[in-house]
């Protein structure tokens, strides 16, 4: 989990008390030294991002595609050394030739709904939970997030069986982090995503409902309140949808 990087120490201005809080590093990732993305993270469990992260943005078709990746730390953040199979590299570079030319202008807003119309998950199916399921993923949450226990402000995202057990945890500052972390655990292990449910300690947005989609799980469970967007999307796909998850309630969207 790397905690100690995670985490940064320093002294309030009006009080003699240290405090631990999350730390939040630019965290560029290259692919075969070709520049792809740059993003604002903790810096914990990174080869689990790195790999999530790439299977939402369906630069790989599977965890086979990436075959290394390498953490270096520089002074403005750090980078994430993406190595990977050659059909993987040349649909990346496809991929950016038709990006080419793009500038900050009053089409590219147009052309990025488009593109991200063409990465569409196929569609899901939800488990089915047992009775008060949950309730018990939401009493289970606070004590598997560790990090947030000694700092505060990091969202987590669970793994879950549908009897509401939690397998795998993982955090970060940003909601949509956490899951490209939780999402690569799974690939990493070879978990059957569809036979659990993802539960997040945040709102439930489009994105959170698409990567969940395209990691191939059928349910989402969500603390605080759904979008409009989030809760259309996630009956397009057929994923269950469920927010203000919180104790004795939660309200089925999708």
């Amino acid at each position: 989990m790397q905690t100690e990087a995670a985490l940064r120490t320093l002294k309030p201005l009006n009080t003699a008390t240290d405090e631990e809080v999350a730390a939040e590093v630019p965290v560029a990732l290259t692919v075969n030294d070709i520049s792809q993305a740059v993003m604002l993270a903790t810096p914990a469990d990174l080869e689990d991002f790195a790999l999530g992260f790439g299977l939402a943005e369906g630069w790989f078709t599977s965890r086979r595609e990436l075959l290394d990746v390498e953490i270096e730390t520089r002074p403005e953040g750090i980078e994430l050394a993406l190595t990977v199979t050659a059909a993987c590299e040349q649909r990346l570079k496809v991929r950016r030739r038709t990006l080419a030319g793009r500038t900050g202008c009053g089409l590219c807003g147009v052309e990025s709904l488009a593109l991200l119309g063409a990465l569409q998950p196929a569609a899901v199916s939800a488990p089915t939970l047992a009775p008060q399921a949950l309730d018990r993923a939401l009493a289970a949450l606070p004590a598997a997030q560790v990090l947030n226990a000694r700092c505060g402000g990091l969202h987590g995202a669970a793994w879950c069986l549908p009897s509401g057990e939690l397998l795998l945890v993982r955090e970060d500052i940003g909601r949509h982090n956490a899951l490209d972390k939780l999402t690569g655990a799974l690939a990493r292990c070879d978990a059957d995503a569809r036979k659990g449910f993802v539960l997040m300690s945040s709102r439930a947005s489009f994105e959170l409902v698409h990567k969940t989609a395209m990691a191939g799980v059928g349910l989402l469970a969500c603390m605080s309140a759904p979008s409009s967007l989030a809760i259309a999307t996630a009956r397009g796909l057929g994923l269950e949808l469920w927010a203000f998850v919180r104790e004795g309630r939660a309200t089925r969207y999708a």
